[in-house]
């Protein structure tokens, strides 16, 4: 079953369990990924679900750091219930130990040298990681592993 259509079914499940705060979350990311399926005039797969889902999740994330900031708990707390919601559709995470081997794959296959191959580096790894690790972590071990 593909990760849109699995979307599609907790939609329904939500309906009749009548989960209104889950229900409009999955209505927000269906509605995400129809507008980025009429803007390409694609049919979207799971890795182009995943970074939609990604970018709204990035989103929740500065909008929670926002908030704390603000003192608005309230909104926090609406914001971290999607946050939990729109992760249970991402892949398991990658460990620290997984991402490093795979910068150092990476490095090694690129022959880099120094920070200034570091773009090199990233366009192998974004495909690879992509929606299985946060990719501010992972540029920051390619910054680290290219400055030794």
């Amino acid at each position: 079953m593909s990760l849109k259509a699995r979307i599609n079914d907790d939609m329904k499940a939500a309906m009749r369990a009548r989960e209104t705060e889950r229900l409009g979350t999955i209505r927000l990311l269906l509605a995400a990924i129809k507008q980025r399926e009429v803007d390409d005039r694609v049919e979207l797969d799971d890795a182009a679900v995943t970074a939609v889902i990604d970018k709204m999740i990035k989103q929740r994330k500065d909008s929670i750091a926002q908030f704390e900031t603000a003192g608005r708990t309230d909104l926090v707390d609406k914001e971290q219930a999607e946050l939990d919601v729109l992760s249970a559709y991402m892949p398991e995470q990658l460990s620290d130990a997984e991402i490093a081997a795979a910068v150092q794959a990476a490095v090694a296959q690129v022959g880099a040298a120094g920070p200034q191959d570091m773009g090199k580096v990233m366009g192998v790894l974004k495909p690879q990681l992509a929606g299985k690790a946060d990719m501010t972590a992972v540029s920051a071990q390619v910054k680290a592993a290219l400055s030794k």
